[in-house]
C-alpha cells in the first residue's frame, strides 16, 4: 500500500496548481473553440501530450510492455480508450453551449460517479460522511440552476443539450476511470497515460482536420498549445501531490477547480471584455457552485474521516 511522504505543505501546492490548470483549461479551450472543431481539439491535445510522453519513457526504458496486459487487460485499454476520447469530446462539445463555469461544475459529477460505480464494482464502503456530501452536492446543483431549472426540466433547449452532453462526458468518464483503476496494477500511471492518449489519438484521426490550427490568430495558437500541455503538466503534478499527501485530501483539494474557474472567467471578462463574456449567475446560483465544491470535497474525505473516527474510538476504548 502506498504511503506518502508526509510533505503534506508541497502535496498541498502541487494540488492547487493542478486545481489552477484544470480550473483555467475551459478559458483557453472556449477561445480555440471558435475556430476548431471540438474532435480536432481533442486529436491535438492527445497527440501533443502522449508523444511527450512516449519520448521521455522511450529516453529512461520505461515503455510499457503489451505482454503483460492479456485478454482482460486488453479489454481495458479499450473501455478506457473508448471513455476517455468520449470525454473529451462531449466534454467539448458541451462546453461549446455553455458558459465554462458551468461546463467545469457539471463534469464535477465524474468521481461522484466513479465513486458510486467502485461501490458496486469493487465493494468499497460509502461512509455517512459521503452521504452527506452526496446529498449536499445535489441541493447545490438544484440552486446553481435555479434560474434556469424549469428550462432544464421542460425543454430541450441549447442550455439542456449542453448541460446532458457534459453530464454525458461524466458518465463516460467513468468508464475511463474504472478501466485505469485495473491497469494501474500493471503498468504506472505515466505508462497509462501515454498508452490511452496515443490510441485515443490514433481513434479520432480519421475525424480531425488538423488544417484547422492554420486558421487560429496568433492568441488561439498559443491558447491550443497551453491546452495541449495542460493535461501533461496538470496530470503530472496531480500524481506527484498523491505522493506527498493522502489521496483523500488531494481530491477535496481538487473539487475547488469550478471555483477557480469561475474566479477566471470573472477576471478574463473584466480584463478582456472582448474575448470572455461574464458568468450569467445570480446570488443564489454562486451558493449552489460552493454547496456543489463542498459536497464533493465531504464526499473525498469521507473514508479518511471514517478512518479517524475509528482510530480515536480505539485509543478511548483502551484509555
Amino acid at each position: 500500500m502506498h504511503i506518502s511522504s508526509g510533505r503534506w505543505i508541497y502535496g498541498l501546492c502541487l494540488a492547487l496548481l493542478t486545481a489552477l490548470l484544470w480550473g483555467i483549461l475551459p478559458v483557453k479551450l472556449k477561445q480555440v473553440l471558435q475556430v476548431m472543431d471540438p474532435v480536432t481539439v481533442t486529436w491535438f491535445r492527445l497527440l501533443v501530450s502522449g508523444s511527450l510522453l512516449f519520448i521521455w519513457l522511450a529516453s529512461v526504458k520505461r515503455l510499457p510492455s503489451f505482454k503483460v496486459l492479456g485478454r482482460k487487460g486488453k479489454i481495458l485499454v479499450l473501455l478506457a480508450v473508448l471513455g476517455l476520447v468520449g470525454n473529451y469530446v462531449l466534454y467539448l462539445i458541451g462546453l461549446n453551449l455553455l458558459s465554462p463555469g458551468t461546463a467545469q461544475l457539471m463534469i464535477q459529477m465524474g468521481p461522484i460517479l466513479l465513486l458510486i460505480s467502485s461501490i458496486f464494482l469493487f465493494k468499497e464502503r460509502f461512509s455517512i460522511a459521503q452521504g452527506v456530501g452526496l446529498a449536499v452536492l445535489l441541493i447545490g446543483f438544484a440552486l446553481f440552476f435555479n434560474q434556469r431549472l424549469g428550462e432544464l426540466l421542460t425543454s430541450m433547449s441549447e442550455y439542456t443539450a449542453g448541460v446532458l452532453t457534459v453530464f454525458l462526458a461524466a458518465v463516460v468518464w467513468t468508464f475511463y476511470g474504472l478501466s485505469q483503476k485495473q491497469l494501474l496494477t500493471v503498468w504506472n500511471s505515466v505508462q497509462v497515460m501515454m498508452v490511452i492518449y496515443l490510441f485515443c489519438a490514433l481513434l479520432v484521426t480519421p475525424w480531425a482536420h488538423p488544417a484547422e490550427a492554420l486558421q487560429l490568430s496568433p492568441l488561439q495558437g498559443w491558447l491550443l498549445l497551453a491546452c495541449c500541455l495542460n493535461t501533461l503538466v496538470a496530470y503530472g503534478a496531480f500524481a506527484e501531490a498523491l505522493a506527498h499527501w493522502e489521496a483523500s485530501r488531494v481530491s477535496a483539494t481538487l473539487a475547488l477547480t469550478p471555483l477557480v474557474t469561475f474566479a477566471c472567467v470573472a477576471i478574463a471578462a473584466w480584463l478582456w471584455p472582448e474575448y470572455v463574456q461574464a458568468e450569467q449567475i445570480n446570488l443564489l446560483g454562486y451558493g449552489g457552485a460552493v454547496l456543489v465544491v463542498a459536497g464533493s470535497a465531504l464526499v473525498a474525505l469521507g473514508p479518511s474521516m471514517l478512518a479517524g473516527w475509528r482510530a480515536r474510538k480505539a485509543r478511548l476504548a483502551l484509555e
